[in-house]
């Protein structure tokens, strides 16, 4: 059993913030005046939103399999918590998860507008985002999370029956960078 484990084992350098980078598609999408050059540029932006908005989601679903993982490390103290010792506020600790959450209900219809195409997100992505938000709620930021017993998973979790196979999973979309294969994994702790 470990004394001291990560508080994020590795995720965050495969990630790119998503609030600021779909502001800056929209803020470059609202300069355009032409439709058609509007709509061009939609469509060279889609690829890239989509690739983000799926990174990210598996990066929700990481940091939940993550805490599920080395929650059954008795007391192990957690190191390079970034939140720990702030100030619980929690409408910005939730502001992220929100704005997604807005985000998967009007995404669609950009699309549909640009592009004519149709887009869906679907249920386990939006499961997802919900139990990341309870997550983080329960869990008040982790601004008081020192050690692996401070992290509290809410009830509606399930509990896995093979950690190794989460922690396998876990180390290599560290080292790929798809956090979005973490996906399979959600119907064993959602």
């Amino acid at each position: 059993m470990p004394k001291e484990v990560q508080f994020d084992p590795g995720y965050i350098k495969h990630l790119s913030a998503f609030v600021p980078s779909i502001e800056y598609v929209y803020t470059q999408l609202g300069q355009i005046k032409d439709f058609n050059r509007k709509k061009q540029q939609f469509r060279m932006f889609l690829p890239k939103i989509q690739s983000l908005f799926k990174n990210y989601i598996g990066f929700y679903l990481g940091c939940i399999l993550w805490a599920i993982y080395i929650k059954q490390f008795d007391n192990a103290i957690i190191l390079n918590n970034l939140c720990y010792g702030g100030e619980y506020k929690e409408a910005e600790t939730l502001s992220e998860a929100d704005f997604i959450s807005r985000f998967i209900e009007t995404f669609p219809k950009d699309v549909k507008y640009y592009t004519g195409q149709n887009f869906s997100v679907d249920t386990l992505t939006i499961s997802i985002v919900e139990a990341y938000r309870e997550f983080l709620k329960v869990n008040e930021g982790f601004v008081n999370t020192k050690t692996t017993n401070d992290v509290k998973i809410p009830n509606s979790f399930k509990t896995p029956k093979n950690f190794e196979e989460i922690h396998k999973e876990i180390e290599k979309v560290v080292e790929s960078g798809k956090l979005y294969e973490l996906y399979p994994l959600a119907q064993k702790v959602l």
